[in-house]
């Protein structure tokens, strides 16, 4: 049954260790206010494996704040702003563990979590040098055709923290479009969590957007304006001036007080 609770009381339960996947698609409905909750506590989590389809400034934060330990994600930077600043730093220095993705590993690994199964196979990576960078995954060799095939490990997701425009009472979410892999997320993740914009009396797909039934959501908290600076579209568009404040603090060297000065609004 989905629960709805306070974002801060939800962010403190993160616990150390876990692997956690932030939905949304490089700078659009990013969970960007639970990420702020995460930095708030005081002890922020650490030793997380941060999953995502892309990263961006959400998943920046994190990193710079040193509460991940290794990156699993096809791409890490903020689209048109340039390359994630803190990512870029720690991963150049061989502070971060980066392990190597594509979307077909990705999305693999997640299918493989959502069947039951230990892996998933697969012609991705055959004939590429990737599998040297990942020697978890295998060259088999399919028994009905006798072909090469690559198995894909599964990934598992303790956490996976989505945005979204609305949920209602009965625990449904509008998502809208976008989505990258926000579904599989939610069929492979031990926990669903989801921020929102509103909660309204009910929620009908439309056009502008796709809905995640009750009780795909185990826990929904109200969060307006919780994708900010990056969209919510068509609510709000993208913030580049924060984007830019954010790039010249870290260029500065002035990361720390920057996530002090944005838990604090």
């Amino acid at each position: 049954m989905t629960q709805f609770a306070q974002l801060q009381d939800v962010a403190d339960s993160i616990p150390d260790g876990a692997t956690i996947a932030l939905g949304g698609m490089t700078l659009y409905r990013r969970p960007v206010a639970f990420v702020r909750g995460l930095l708030a506590r005081d002890n922020p989590p650490r030793d997380l494996t941060l999953l995502n389809f892309t990263a961006g400034y959400e998943s920046d934060l994190l990193v710079g704040a040193g509460c991940v330990v290794a990156v699993r994600s096809v791409y890490f930077g903020l689209e048109s702003f340039g390359l994630a600043p803190m990512f870029t730093q720690m991963a150049g220095r061989g502070e971060i563990n980066v392990i190597e993705e594509t979307e077909a590993s990705i999305v693999m690994g997640l299918r493989a979590a959502m069947g039951g199964v230990g892996y998933m196979p697969s012609r991705a990576w055959i004939g590429t040098d990737l599998p040297k960078l990942r020697p978890d995954v295998k060259q088999i060799t399919d028994p009905y055709t006798d072909e090469p095939l690559m198995a894909f490990p599964a990934i598992n997701v303790d956490v996976v923290v989505l945005h979204g425009l609305a949920a209602d009472r009965e625990g449904n979410v509008k998502l809208n479009n976008n989505l990258g892999i926000d579904l599989e997320l939610v069929y492979a993740a031990e926990r669903v969590i989801v921020t929102v914009e509103e909660i309204v009396d009910s929620v009908e797909k439309s056009v502008d957007g796709t809905l995640l039934p009750a009780p795909g959501a185990d826990v929904i908290i109200h969060a307006p304006q919780g994708a900010w600076p990056t969209s919510c579209y068509p609510l709000y568009p993208i913030g580049g001036g924060e984007f830019l404040r954010y790039i010249d603090a870290c260029t500065a060297g002035e990361f720390g007080g920057y996530v002090q000065t944005l838990i604090r609004t």
